[in-house]
């Protein structure tokens, strides 16, 4: 399970678990399209309360970079993966785990001192799917 092959491929679902909330934070740059990413900041600030909305200028702009940011990082990691894994497959792995590791820690921490901890919960979550068997060394 822990081939190149599957390194490969699984480099793929991790591009595709950072790059899904891009569209929905894209969207929510405008307030007639801004509903998922309210609910999504909603969910990942639990409970449910209604409490995140995306009327305000700033936080719609907010939103727009960060689903700038996350299609671009997913962007980035599918092309590691047809590109260059192929040829420095350790070092895209360590790259792309470094990377991970440190968007893990920072939103993390950063959710608990704005006083969302529950995203803390989620973060794991995707941690776990987008390292998935990266943590080791694929076995040639």
């Amino acid at each position: 399970m822990n081939t190149h092959k599957f390194y490969k491929a699984w480099l793929k679902v991790t591009a595709i678990a950072i790059a899904a909330f891009a569209p929905v934070f894209f969207f929510g740059s405008m307030v007639s399209t801004a509903g998922a990413a309210a609910w999504t900041l909603d969910f990942l600030s639990f409970p449910l309360d209604g409490n995140h909305q995306f009327v305000h200028p700033s936080t719609r702009f907010l939103s727009a970079l960060t689903g700038g940011f996350l299609l671009g990082w997913g962007v980035m990691v599918w092309c590691l993966s047809v590109w260059v894994y192929d040829y420095a497959p350790e070092k895209v792995r360590r790259t792309v785990l470094a990377g991970i590791l440190s968007w893990f820690c920072l939103d993390s921490l950063g959710s608990f001192l704005s006083g969302n901890a529950s995203n803390v919960f989620f973060n794991i979550l995707v941690l776990i799917l987008a390292v998935g068997p990266l943590w080791k060394p694929a076995k040639n």
